[in-house]
């Protein structure tokens, strides 16, 4: 999914900076006696014991994948397996998710559905956060340039449009129009595989409409980046007949809902992409 969310993470980062300087620091030293050496092989044998938490073996996950992608450069198919792995197994409990939350409440009659984004952390390789969408919620048809994207239904059933660009196509008389090839045009139920899309293909341009409530847990490598140029752009999608006659492009009649014409828009207005603090199991950045 991954539409940008640079206005809604500075938010949600600033609000757990505020929380984190109300912790007071520890400078506590233990205390030296003879049963030290046996107490530290106790704390070693303890933490081979802790379990590593769904969420903090997926970050874990991603700095291996992503150490060393930037845009445009997919990770191995070993990695992209890894990954998708983590991922497949993942339930809405193992980020603190249940589907009473407020995010997911159904919307007043007649007012366009608040989408929540919950903010697990971003880096300059990757990101991880979650979509919170109410029944009927909308991510318009957005692009993800140079990123390998893996997204993960957590809960609920949701509608998923996607295209990739046609290549070798006539430039048309409007350049901001391009012809795209439909990839998935379907409805997901959780549980679910992962999604995954490719920079140039797997469906890199999606459009998300949520049947129900629904969470999605999406990680993008790397994230967007308006100075990198990776800037998030929406696209309206047109029928193959509304530009095919004035630009001279022919595809047989049997195919043509296969097809579609995407042109380039500004961000929705009516799109409300609300940055919430993330409040499930800890990650711990090494």
């Amino acid at each position: 999914m991954g539409i940008e969310t640079s206005a809604a993470n500075k938010k949600v980062k600033q609000v757990f900076e505020l929380a984190k300087d109300k912790i007071p620091n520890s400078n506590l030293s233990p205390k030296t006696n003879t049963n030290s050496k046996g107490k530290k092989n106790r704390r070693r044998q303890h933490k081979k014991m802790v379990a590593v938490s769904p969420v903090q073996k997926l970050f874990n996950t991603c700095n291996e994948v992503f150490d060393s992608c930037s845009s445009g450069i997919i990770p191995s198919p070993d990695d992209i397996r890894k990954l998708k792995a983590v991922l497949d197994n993942f339930k809405p409990a193992d980020v603190g998710l249940v589907p009473e939350m407020p995010h997911f409440q159904a919307s007043v009659a007649g007012k366009t559905p608040v989408i929540t984004y919950l903010h697990l952390h971003e880096c300059d390789k990757f990101s991880m956060g979650i979509f919170c969408l109410p029944p009927s919620g909308i991510i318009p048809l957005h692009n993800h340039p140079g990123m390998t994207v893996f997204s993960k239904l957590l809960f609920g059933t949701m509608h998923i449009k996607s295209y990739d660009w046609v290549a070798d196509v006539p430039a048309t008389k409007q350049p901001e129009v391009r012809l795209a090839k439909v990839k998935v045009n379907s409805k997901l139920t959780a549980p679910c595989e992962t999604s995954i899309l490719y920079p140039t293909d797997g469906g890199n341009m999606h459009c998300f409409t949520a049947v129900t409530a629904c969470a999605v847990l999406d990680v993008l490598g790397p994230p967007y980046s308006d100075p990198d140029g990776r800037h998030c752009q929406y696209y309206l999608d047109f029928p193959f007949d509304n530009f095919s006659a004035m630009d001279g492009v022919s595809i047989p009649e049997e195919e043509k809902e296969g097809y579609a014409w995407l042109e380039e828009r500004d961000k929705p207005e009516d799109l409300t992409v609300a940055g919430k603090l993330y409040t499930g199991p800890a990650i711990v950045e090494k």
